[in-house]
């Protein structure tokens, strides 16, 4: 849709008017890509990177026991692409591996470029669980602790899933306004059933903070199965109603979506993990949408 059909379509309603002026603001009328006020996590000084996606500043606060130090940082984007375009296109990132449970990369890797030691695309392989549609946090503390001891990487990155939706934690299936009643992903997405006043906004957070802790429970456990300096945060938070807006759409510059966490830690390695799943199979080069999963998975996790 481009810029003036958006506009004649924001103009019918108030909601949508404010979301297209703040794009229209953010990018500069289409001149920026991402939110260049925000901070570049390449930029600092860490052993591993761990992204969680789609994680709030205020939640985290409050959840995490992780030890060391936290911060509110301001993240580049309001989305993963975004995030990707902003943090590693262009990169000559030969010394990191980028264990990933988000198939964006994977999805628009015609458009960003971006020279990683080596992806391991958790999504791909037995990591993704069919059942919750998304890949579990275990599953990419499994690959990154192998990727880790078997490539002993400069520096790793790791993108696990959580606490982006589904819940796997406290799954929202059942629940009124989330039977899927279509291909689309989105006619059993929380942001769209919250939206329509089908979930309450008390049983979403619910829902968001129970799989906050299960994606934490996985990260203690990295913890203990990598060395040196650690660095957490997210690649953006989420929105439950400000400005009128939930989830998180596409250059959206609301405090509470870019307010990302950034924690500062260590990590040791103890051997108490010993990776157990198969590496994910090479994918085809094909960019024909779908050939390789990638389409199925991205409705899953709601990108589609």
């Amino acid at each position: 849709m481009d810029t003036r059909a958006r506009l004649s379509r924001a103009l019918s309603a108030p909601v949508l008017f404010c979301r297209h002026a703040n794009r229209l603001y953010h990018r500069r009328l289409g001149r920026r890509q991402y939110n260049e006020a925000g901070v570049d996590p390449f930029d600092a000084d860490w052993d591993t990177l761990v992204v969680l996606d789609a994680c709030r500043y205020d939640m985290f606060e409050r959840q995490s026991d992780l030890p060391g130090r936290l911060e509110r940082r301001q993240s580049r984007a309001s989305t993963t692409v975004e995030f990707l375009r902003a943090t590693v296109d262009g990169r000559d990132l030969l010394d990191t591996v980028y264990v990933t449970a988000n198939p964006q990369l994977y999805q628009h890797r015609a458009e960003i470029d971006a020279d990683f030691a080596a992806v391991v695309d958790v999504w791909s392989g037995e990591g993704w669980d069919d059942d919750h549609g998304t890949v579990p946090a275990a599953a990419v503390t499994d690959r990154a602790v192998a990727a880790a001891r078997e490539r002993d990487p400069d520096r790793l990155v790791v993108h696990y899933m959580q606490p982006h939706h589904p819940f796997v934690a406290d799954p929202l299936d059942g629940d009124a306004g989330l039977a899927r009643t279509g291909s689309h992903s989105n006619t059993a997405n929380p942001w769209v059933a919250l939206r329509r006043g089908e979930l309450s906004t008390e049983r979403v957070w619910d829902a968001y903070e129970a799989t906050l802790r299960h994606v934490l429970e996985a990260v203690a456990t990295l913890l203990d199965n990598v060395e040196g300096r650690v660095a957490v945060t997210a690649d953006h938070g989420n929105l439950f109603g400000e400005w009128g807006l939930y989830g998180h759409p596409m250059y959206t510059p609301v405090p509470a979506l870019l307010s990302v966490p950034w924690a500062e830690t260590t990590g040791t390695d103890r051997g108490t993990l010993t990776p157990s799943l198969d590496p994910p199979e090479a994918l085809p080069v094909s960019r024909v949408y779908g050939d390789d999963g990638v389409g199925d998975r991205l409705d899953a996790l709601g990108y589609r």
